[in-house]
This record gives structure tokens, C-alpha cells and sequence, in this order.
């Protein structure tokens, strides 16, 4: 029996390893030339569309790499700025929040004044004298020097001042009248302080006063009596619960007229240091106050 008739012949697969290649049916055994060559040909073009078609999946498959890459450097860029899942009613502090803290706002107390301390007896309780309101032997105003002549303190106001005076500060009800006299150059001035216990009355009797009334001229520590009769320059003026008064005139008893301004001058100064003297009382009383 020859290989190529009868019986049954197994179909042969190139892509089988055990399978047997076609031979012809000649009995010379002779192979198929155009058989194998067909399936060379069939072999060669499996082969290609397998190599496209990985090439295809290789294709997507570094595509989706490079998307996944992307997707995931995307994901971190956002995870190291601001995050994005915050509430929209958050907000982040800025930096100058962050750096500069802020404080309650305070304020100091405001300054004692010290005109409350001179206004009322009830505040108005640092010790009281001729002395403490007029310190020293001389006083000195610009470039002018005059001298401290004698001083006086008393409770009965009336009895140092003249005229219609008396009845104003008993009106009133002065408790002290402080005097001081000082000179220069033949001129004197008398300085009256009369102490009540409001600024109410002291306001009250410098208006009642006029030009009848004066403090006496106090003579005496290098002073002549002055002023006794005559016309001597008075002022009056008040400050808190203090009115003061000036009598100046020449010591050898002179009249005074409007074109003495060495007098007017002199009476000037004193008034002004007297006002000074009054405050620097009440500034004092103040700070000792606010550094209790």
C-alpha cells in the first residue's frame, strides 16, 4: 500500500509542531512544493497581523501609561498647592494675618486736671501760706528783679483791705487773705490772695469788686509804708477758688497816672507770677494724684 492512497490522512497545521507536513501521492515520495509554499505564505501573513496587532496593544498601552503619568503629576501638583476639597465658606489666614497679631485697643486714662484741684476747698488740701505761694526773698520776671519785702496771713479778710473790699469778701465769705509786698526802683506792689472755699464765690466776689475797693499796702522788710492815701494802680482778677488783688504805687507817696508804666508794669508781673504760683499749686496736687 502506497503513503498517499487509502486510509485516513491527519490534516496537517503549520502552526502544530507535531503535525505532518503534505506529501504528494507519487510513490516517489516526492514533498508538495506548492502545498508548503501556500502555507508559507498563509504562516507570514498570521504572523504580520499578530505583529500589527501587538503593536496596536502595545500602542494603547504606553498611551494609557503616558495618560495615567499625566493624571498622576496632575493630582500632585494639586495636592501640594491649595487644596481644592476645602468648604467653600473656609478661607485660608493670609500671611500678613498669620505674621502680625493684633491686640485689643487700650487707652490711657485721661490727665487729671489740675484746675479741679484749686477749685473746690474739698480737693484743694496741700498746705497754704504766704510762703508756699510766694518762696524766697526775690522773685525774677524776664530780666527784671524785685525784691520780697514783709508777708502777712489772717482770717479776717476785712481787716486788710479798704473801701468797698471789705464788704465783698465778707459777702462772700472769704476764710484767708495772704499778702505779700515786693519793689524795685521806688515802686512797690502789694499782692492780696483771699481764699474761699468754691470757685464759685471767688468768681463772684471778683465782680462785686470795684475801683473803691484795695487790698492794704503792706509795708515793712525794706518797703515804706505806700499807698495810704493818694492814687495807687489796683487790679483783681480770680482763679479757681482764689481771688487775688494788687495795690501799687510809688514809696514816696507819689500819685500814680496813666503814664507811670514802670508802675503798671510792676503790678502786671506780680499778677501774672500770682496766677502762676495758683496753678503750679494745682498742678502739683494733680500729679501727686495720678501717682498714688
Amino acid at each position: 500500500m502506497s503513503y498517499g492512497q487509502g486510509g485516513p490522512q491527519s490534516q496537517w497545521d503549520p502552526w502544530k509542531p507535531q503535525s505532518q507536513q503534505p506529501w504528494s501521492g507519487g510513490s516517489d515520495q516526492t514533498p508538495d512544493w506548492a502545498a508548503l509554499a501556500e502555507a508559507s505564505e498563509t504562516r507570514n501573513k498570521r504572523r504580520r497581523v499578530l505583529f500589527i496587532g501587538g503593536g496596536v496593544v502595545a500602542t494603547l498601552a504606553i498611551g494609557t501609561a503616558v495618560a495615567m503619568a499625566v493624571v498622576s503629576a496632575n493630582g500632585k501638583d494639586k495636592a501640594s498647592g491649595t487644596p481644592s476639597n476645602l468648604p467653600a465658606s473656609v478661607s485660608l489666614p493670609s500671611e500678613s494675618a498669620a505674621t502680625a497679631p493684633s491686640f485689643a485697643p487700650t487707652s490711657a486714662p485721661p490727665p487729671l486736671n489740675p484746675e479741679d484741684f484749686i477749685s473746690s476747698a474739698k480737693k484743694d488740701t496741700a498746705p497754704l501760706s504766704a510762703e508756699t505761694l510766694f518762696p524766697g526773698t526775690q522773685l525774677t520776671m524776664g530780666e527784671t528783679v524785685y525784691k520780697k519785702g514783709a508777708t502777712a496771713d489772717t482770717k479776717k479778710c476785712a481787716t486788710a483791705a479798704k473801701g468797698t473790699l471789705p464788704g465783698v469778701l465778707t459777702k462772700n465769705d472769704c476764710t484767708r487773705l495772704l499778702r505779700v509786698t515786693y519793689f524795685k526802683d521806688g515802686v512797690a506792689v502789694t499782692v492780696g490772695v483771699a481764699v474761699f472755699d468754691t470757685e464759685a464765690q471767688a468768681a463772684k466776689a471778683k465782680s462785686e469788686a470795684d475801683k473803691k475797693g484795695f487790698v492794704t499796702a503792706l509795708a515793712g522788710s525794706g518797703a515804706k509804708p505806700f499807698c495810704a492815701s493818694g492814687v495807687c494802680r489796683t487790679t483783681t482778677n480770680s482763679f479757681g477758688r482764689y481771688a487775688y488783688f494788687t495795690t501799687a504805687g510809688f514809696l514816696d507817696g507819689k500819685d500814680v497816672t496813666t503814664k507811670d508804666t514802670k508802675v503798671f508794669r510792676t503790678g502786671d508781673d506780680l499778677a501774672e507770677f500770682t496766677f502762676r504760683q495758683i496753678r503750679r499749686r494745682g498742678e502739683a496736687q494733680a500729679s501727686a494724684a495720678a501717682n498714688q
